[in-house]
């Protein structure tokens, strides 16, 4: 471990040889560090957190500390992070309580940009992107390469879908279906997030099969059920439509619509 001098790192916490870690950090007992990750000056990891593999901490980030939640009496809840993650600066993560599992989770490969906030039992998929100043609220999950644009922000509860774009100061309070693109102060759906899609390397046809599905969730009139059943239906011949009907069943707050 190549430490600075004034960082205080408790005996107890469990570090990678290869880690390096800046001046005036603190870690606490509860810790685990993996290998090649590098944390920056003055940051605070603390609690029962634990940190994979090849991980950029930027300077007075925050991570671990106890969730923001009057419910929260002390227990030995987790903030667990995944491996090839970029955390800016300021960012804040909290671990999480018992009554929302005890856990708060970050995959692997995301880019979360300065001042995001993460509340406690947040689940956080791969490749994610949260622009600055983007929080989420308790019980969030956010799925794999979902967008959220600088100072969004995510009710508690809700769901962000796969592949899902939140537009610039997006205030969100039901759950965004993947694929879905959403804006405005009060989130509306504006289409779907092609752009994103083509970058991932979806085909024409699959963009396509996504726009059909969008049309028939938002565009045709149908009631949820209704527009769930024709979905149903298309994911025999289009599988990447499969995702927006099992978001639907699983969702607990609501979607947007």
């Amino acid at each position: 471990m190549k430490a600075h001098p004034t960082a205080l790192i408790d005996p107890g916490a469990r570090i990678a040889e290869d880690v390096e870690i800046g001046a005036y950090t603190i870690i606490g007992p509860q810790v685990t560090i993996g290998e090649a990750c590098r944390i920056g000056p003055q940051v605070v990891i603390t609690g029962r957190t634990t940190i994979g593999r090849n991980n950029r901490i930027f300077q007075f980030s925050s991570l671990g500390d106890e969730p923001q939640d009057k419910k929260y009496a002390g227990e030995d809840t987790e903030l667990v992070i995944g491996d090839d993650n970029t955390i800016r600066e300021f960012c804040t993560f909290n671990r999480g309580t018992v009554q929302g599992g005890g856990v708060t989770r970050i995959g692997n490969d995301n880019w979360l940009m300065a001042y995001v906030h993460i509340a406690h039992d947040c689940v956080i998929g791969d490749h994610v992107i949260m622009a600055n100043n983007a929080s989420l609220a308790g019980h969030v999950v956010v799925g794999d390469w979902a967008v959220l644009a600088g100072f969004s922000l995510v009710h508690q509860f809700c769901s962000i879908g796969a592949h899902a774009f939140t537009s610039f100061a997006s205030h969100i309070n039901q759950s965004v279906p993947p694929y879905v693109t959403v804006a405005g102060e009060k989130a509306r759906p504006k289409g779907i997030n092609s752009e994103g899609l083509k970058r991932r390397g979806f085909t024409a046809e699959q963009i396509r099969n996504v726009r059909r599905a969008y049309r028939t969730l938002y565009r045709d009139g149908l009631s949820l059920e209704d527009a769930r059943q024709e979905l149903e239906g298309m994911a025999a011949q289009a599988p990447e439509i499969r995702l927006l009907v099992e978001f639907i069943d699983h969702d607990e707050r609501g979607i947007l619509r």
